[in-house]
This record gives C-alpha cells, structure tokens and sequence, in this order.
C-alpha cells in the first residue's frame, strides 16, 4: 500500500493528485524549483524538495534530483503527472531502480510508444488504421498539405503545417528545432495533413491482471497551434459503428504493448468519417476530467488502486450525461496566443450557488494551480484553470459552462475567457460542426473587442470617485453637460475618457461629445459596485481597481482597463523599424546567417522566442537593412526589449539620396 507519494509535476495537476491522495488517507510531498517556491502545489504538500534553479531543465526535466527527493523525504512512490518526465522511460525505471512504486505504464509501454514513427510501426502490426507516412524529401505538390510532427513528445510543439513546396526545408529546421529545444530529440517526420479532421480520443485504464477498459470517446479538434482549448465527452455525432471501431482500436494498442495504467489513443477523424491512429499518450491527460465526470470515476484513484496491484472489475461503469472543459489560459488570442504575465489578483469561478445540487442538475469543477495572489511567471505553461461542467445533455452543458466562465472574476493578466465564452456559444460548436481548424477559420471574429467598453470606463471611473469621496454609494445621472461650477474631473482609460462632477446630491457625467450611442443614466456608483441604465436597460458593473489596473466585470462582457495619468511623462520612444519583445522569454534561435547589415523581407522570421513552453516568432515589420542586432541565443528578455532594428528600404534609399 502506498503510504507517501511525491508528484513529480507542478501546478494544476500536482494540486489534482494531491486532492485524491487526501482522500485515501496518503502523504504528499511537492518538489518546485526557486520559480514555484510559493506556489500553491508547494502549499497544498504535506512536504516540498526544492529543485534549484527556475528553467524546466534544471528542476523538473532532472529525474536524478525527482527520485533523490522522494527518497529524501521518505515517499514510497511517485506520480509522474502529465508533461516533463511523464514519458520518459529511464525516469520510469530509476523510479523502480530505487525501490519505490511508479505510478505509471511499464517503461516497456513507455518506450514502445515514446517515438510516434516506432509507434505506428506497432500499431500497424495490431492492426489499428494508420495514414501512410511521407518523405518530405520527395514529395510533390499532389502530396500537400504536409503536416511535420516531432516523434518524441506531444502538445504541439515541433509540429508545422506545410501547404508550399518551397517552405518544406525551412519548416523542417523549425519543427526540428523546436523538438530538440522541448524533448530532446530532433527527430521529425511528415504525413499528409487531413483538412477538416476532427481529434478524437478514447481513455484506457489496465491493470496489471489482462483487464482493459475504453472509457468512451472524447473530442478534442477545438484546438489553438495544435494544443486543446475545449474537451467534451462523449465525441458528439460519432455513429455508433465508429465509437465501436475506436473502442477495439484502443484496446487492441493497449494489449500491443502490455499496458498498464492510464493512457489515452488519439485518432484523426477524416470528414468521411475514417479514422487514422495518431499517438498513444502514455500518461493522464490533461482533458481527464470530463472523463472523470461521465463515468463518475476517479482516474487518479484508479491509478493508484492499479499501481498497488488491484483488479479492476471486467467491466467499467456506465457513461451518463455529458462533460464539457474549457482550459483557461492567461494569453492574448488576438495577439498571436501570445502569454501573458503578471499578478493574478483573484481567480473566481461561480460554484455550487450557480448550480444547486440536484441529480439532473448540471455540476461544475473548477481544477487549478493557482489561487489569489500568485504569479505567473515565463518559464511554464500558461493554464491558470480548467473549468469543467457536467448536465444531463450536451446542450445544457455547454450552457452552463458558457455562463460560469462569463459570471467568472479573473483579475490580473489577460486571458483566453472571452474566447472560450463566444466559442461555447458559436453556431459551429453547439450544432457539433466544428474540426481541428475552427480557430484558424473564425479567431478573428472570435477575437473582436468586447462592446461596451465605454461603458466600463463610465462605471470605473465613478467607482474610483466614490472611494475617493465618501466610500459610499451615490446615486447620479449621466446626460448633457450641466453648469454646476465646480471643474469637471477627468479619468482615462485606455482611449476613453470619462468627465464627471461631484454634487450633493452624487455625481453628474458629461456625455462622450458626438456620441449616439444609447442613452445613458447613473442609477448608483459605489467604490466597487455602479448600476447604469444604458438604452432602457438597468446593467450592474463590478468594480475593482489594483493599483492602475482596473477590472470590471457585468453580465455582458469583462474588460481590463488600465488608468493613464492626467499627464503623461516623456518615454523613451524606440526607433522605427524597432523588433520588440512581444513578450517576456528567452531567446532560443536566430534566423539562419541574421546580422548586422543582412537583407531581410517583410514579414520574414528573425527571431524565436520561447515563453510558457510554446514558441513565438518575431518577423521582420517591413522590408529593408538589419541595422542593430541585440536579440543573444539564450539570452532571457523583458516584455518590450529591443531585439533589432530593421531600416525601411525605402526610408534608407531617402537617406541615402539626402546624404551630401
């Protein structure tokens, strides 16, 4: 019986393991690097080894430092989590090799399934439907689109989508680079990429007694640069043929490679409904939840029980109702994914008051690592949560799981909400019409400003006039300008600008002039809550301000606003054609032969930045002469650092004509 278990992981996941392991009456133990030394994994274990350093290679990718800890602490096993060394084979087995229990598949399993080529090999021999691989060397035209995958490793990373002959080379460098900066190893390979495809994926469980168990289907294809945004389960509008095709399929690489454990087989759905084996996940997935909550199972649980040597029953539970996950990212979608840093202030989903507890009545399940006051750094993922709903229907729980993220209250940096607010709601998504490149189809729509932003500044800046004058709620009108005086007062935020007065009798607010947009009055404005009547219609603003930054949050929409000073100061202004940091990461590569004085093209990757696993290019803003370079592999940068300069073309021919 296991006693103590280290995870060796971080985050939402070491925080999910945790949960169970109280329930059963088992000591925890977190390890963290200096970087997570406060965070809330750390907080939640019974008892922490640091790992010295902040960069995943240092800390979490160092399984010698993982099991020196547990034996240190006196642990007799660990769970690998998912990420990092949750794949590694030689972990796997210095786990065992000290005496101590993995909580994992065999090392066997680990390493048949490790290299995605190797596994297709196997696979082919279960007979498990594959696509048939290219060579990237020889292909045509007829062969694109060509999808480029790392063979080692998963979450998108390493993976390129190539539709021209001409960007096969320079995809390939990129792909293999990534892969071998993520796992490793380097390794690549191509096969044709199927438009319109949807992921699906069943859940195994084995035990160690010849019991396999294919927990239903999940449906994954809402995806952003090939990593989930939203799961559900089951996979909807699958024929029952298939469901059953995918079932034996996922059985049949269990038994392949003697599995034991959690795992997961994903497929491509082709639109003709064929299905193609992609890999097999020898770990818990991220999207075990929604899972969890259909069969009514404690996968953590259940790989607990498995490790320690129990049986599973012949047969798993039956699936009831519908699971829906949204993973919450702090991260600018319209912006690239680009993530985003910074204090979280508060993290607060709608819980059991929004559902009340009945059987037919939908659930929610908010996992995270995360808590009030916490940061979030550069160096690891950007999920701050996965917000889960369970309903009897489909329907009903998308729903509600729309209208848990939108009654929400996310303070700090920006996040993904929005996105996943109108993504649950899109006519693709609630009819089950959607595939793997639904992002890349309607982002931008996706991604246009939430309305009423004018109207936040309004409630904002009536909020800070309350807890300035009397901290209490005031009522006032907003019209046309009224003669009372006394100087107008200005706040602004971001472009707007909101003039109000202070009378007896509350506030009065100057009208935006040439604005016809709906008639606007104050009903109420205290420090934290304003009540505007806008075309008709009452509409509650909440209201919290941290320092400059200020979150308003109402039925409608969420808005970040950041205060400007009444007078601004003079900055630094970067030079034109200025590369800045979009973002604060480590620099990672260079295009090939970049320097001082190099031509380059509008739009050309120059350099490759890396923040929160995921990579982001920075492409030359126009045409012209690299004339400063300070970007340094390796080197780590601040949000808006210089990284080069790029001189216009046709600014330097100017130069030049006007030079004596």
């Amino acid at each position: 019986m296991i006693e103590s278990l280290l995870v060796a992981n971080r985050g939402e996941i070491a925080c999910r393991v945790f949960r169970t392991c109280r329930a059963r009456g088992i000591a925890t133990v977190a390890v963290h690097s200096d970087a997570d030394a406060g965070a809330l994994h750390v907080r939640e274990a019974d008892a922490a080894v640091r790992l010295p350093g902040a960069a995943p290679a240092d800390t979490y990718l160092r399984g010698d430092l993982i099991v020196k800890a547990a034996l240190a602490a006196g642990a007799d096993a660990v769970h690998p989590g998912y990420g990092f060394l949750s794949e590694n084979a030689e972990f796997a087995r210095a786990v065992l090799d000290a005496g101590l229990v993995w909580v994992g598949p065999p090392p066997g399993a680990i390493e048949a399934m490790a290299s995605k080529t190797r596994a297709k090999e196997l696979m082919a021999a279960a007979g498990v439907p594959l696509l048939a691989p290219a060579d990237p060397a020889t292909a045509t035209g007829a062969d694109l689109p060509l999808l480029l995958k790392a063979a080692a490793g998963g979450g998108g990373r390493g993976m390129r989508i190539v539709r021209e002959l001409s960007d096969v080379e320079e995809e390939l460098r990129a792909a293999s680079a990534e892969a071998a900066s993520a796992f490793g190893d380097g390794e690549v390979f191509a096969e044709p990429y199927v438009e319109r495809g949807r992921h699906v994926e069943v859940q195994i469980l084995a035990d160690a007694h010849g019991t396999v168990w294919a927990l239903g289907t999940r449906d994954c294809s809402l995806q952003r640069r090939h990593q989930k945004v939203i799961e559900e389960s089951p996979a909807p509008g699958l024929p029952d043929g298939l469901r059953a095709v995918l079932r034996e399929a996922a059985v049949a690489a269990a038994r392949a490679v003697g599995y034991r454990g959690a795992g997961t087989v994903e497929f491509l759905i082709s639109p003709q409904g064929r299905p193609y084996f992609l890999e097999m996940n020898t770990r818990l997935q991220v999207e075990h939840p929604v899972t969890e909550e259909v069969f009514g199972l404690d996968l953590v649980a259940l790989q607990l029980a498995v490790a320690e040597g129990a049986a599973l029953p012949a047969e798993p539970p039956a699936a009831r109702g519908h699971a829906v996950e949204a993973r919450l990212y702090a991260e600018d979608p319209a912006g690239g994914w680009a993530p985003q840093t910074g204090r979280l202030h508060a993290l607060e989903v709608p819980g059991p008051e929004l559902f009340p507890v009945a059987a037919a009545a939908p659930r929610l399940r908010v996992d995270t690592g995360y808590s009030d006051g916490d940061t979030i750094g550069v160096h690891y993922d950007a999920l701050l949560a996965k917000v889960i709903v369970w309903a009897p229907t489909r329907a009903e729980a998308l729903r509600a799981l729309r209208h848990a993220l939108r009654r929400a209250r996310v303070h700090g940096p920006g996040t993904n909400r929005e996105l996943l607010v109108r993504s649950l709601g899109h006519p693709d998504v609630t009819e089950g019409r959607f595939d793997t490149g639904f992002y890349e189809r309607h982002l931008d729509a996706l991604t246009t400003p939430v309305p009423g932003e004018r109207y936040a500044a309004v409630a904002a800046a009536l909020a800070d006039a309350a807890a300035r004058t009397t901290g209490d709620t005031l009522p006032a009108r907003l019209g046309g300008w009224r003669n009372v005086g006394a100087p107008a007062q200005r706040k602004t935020y971001g472009e707007h600008e909101v003039r109000y007065r202070a009378t007896r009798g509350g506030f009065v607010v100057e009208a935006d002039e040439g604005d016809d947009g709906d008639e606007v009055q104050v009903i109420a404005a205290g420090p934290h809550r304003v009540s505007l009547e806008i075309g008709g219609v009452v509409r509650h603003f909440e209201v919290r301000a941290y320092g400059d930054e200020v979150h308003v949050d109402s039925a409608t929409g969420a808005y970040r606003l950041i205060a400007r000073p009444r007078f601004s100061e003079t900055s630094h202004r970067a030079p034109p054609g200025s590369l800045l940091a979009p973002m604060p990461g480590t620099v990672v590569r260079l295009a090939p032969g970049l320097a001082e004085g190099a031509r380059v093209t509008a739009g050309q990757p120059l350099i490759w930045l890396e923040a929160m696993k995921m990579e982001h290019r920075v492409t030359a803003p126009a045409s012209g002469t690299l004339t400063a370079l300070h970007a340094v592999p390796g080197r780590q940068v601040e949000v808006g650092a210089l990284l080069a300069v790029v001189t216009d073309a046709d600014a330097q021919d100017v130069q030049e004509e006007s030079s004596p």
